[in-house]
């Protein structure tokens, strides 16, 4: 086991054996990251502003989530969002990235059934947007898939559980596999995807025993959003955890601010202020 040291943009990793250095987080310092111990930081961006903050936090892994089609345009599913869109999103978080490891979902209908276009899919997400990797849910369905995506070079992440590209399917966001025949079958599509060849898996809303278990039995690392503790690593949305959203209130979710509030009263403000003749002020103007 090793230990970590942050020094600018650096991540050394020391341990009697090796030193690792990587000016950039690539998904081989993630599995040295699992392999030393240390927890995996990832969070969901979705425009450059946004990104060089996150980036400069120290967020380990940002994920451009299909998750923009709910924060971003407003939609109550992840189902509705582009390509096209997801590509945007992804360029403009690339743009504002020293750091961070870039994975970007691939949206609903560009991969499932068709390992063809699986591979169009995720070829466009890489030349066009700059991203480093794609993320994709599902475990044996979606196998052949995940080989033509990985035959092509390009690094894929898992993501098992909730999956919300299924809610029609489930019908719910409840927790999943609690059910002993649920739980094998994710353990089983696992072991599939690490060995399959992906550098990693997002474990979404299971038991936290069952997370334990996963992330115990892989050589690749995990990423846990309300898998419990034991995962390699954390994700959340960020207008979640930033207290942008109001109305999201899931047991997994740490809010860390109340930008919501803090926005709304700046609005307030300066709203009141162009009322009442008082911006701009004479030092305000030319």
């Amino acid at each position: 086991m090793g230990c970590f040291i942050r020094e600018g943009h650096y991540l050394y990793a020391m341990s009697i054996h090796k030193k690792i250095e990587a000016k950039r987080v690539t998904v081989k310092t993630l599995h040295a990251m699992k392999e030393a111990g240390e927890k995996i930081a990832m969070l969901t961006a979705y425009d450059y502003s946004m990104a060089r903050i996150l980036d400069a936090g120290g967020a380990d892994v940002l994920l451009v989530g299909d998750s923009a089609s709910n924060v971003m345009a407003g939609h109550e599913t992840t189902l509705p969002i582009t390509l096209d869109q997801m590509i945007y999103h992804a360029s403009s978080v690339v743009r504002g990235v020293e750091r961070a490891l870039v994975v970007v979902d691939l949206p609903f209908g560009t991969y499932q059934g068709d390992s063809k276009m699986a591979l169009k899919s995720a070829i466009r997400i890489m030349k066009e947007s700059g991203g480093h990797a794609v993320k994709l849910e599902g475990g044996a369905e979606v196998q052949d898939s995940i080989k033509r995506i990985l035959s092509a070079g390009i690094p894929v992440m898992g993501h098992l559980g909730l999956t919300p590209q299924s809610i029609y399917k489930f019908g719910t966001y409840t927790v999943r596999a609690k059910e002993e025949a649920e739980a094998r079958r994710l353990m089983k599509d696992a072991k599939l995807i690490e060995e399959l060849g992906c550098f990693g898996l997002v474990l979404e809303k299971i038991p936290a025993h069952l997370a334990k278990k996963v992330s115990e039995s892989l050589t690749i690392p995990t990423i846990g959003i309300g898998g419990g503790a034991d995962c390699d690593g954390q994700v959340l949305v960020t207008h979640d955890l930033l207290g942008i959203t109001k109305d999201f209130h899931p047991r997994f979710l740490r809010r860390y601010a109340e930008l919501f509030d803090v926005i709304k009263e700046a609005t307030e403000r300066y709203v009141d202020d162009v009322k009442a003749r008082d911006f701009p002020s004479d030092k305000e103007q030319y």
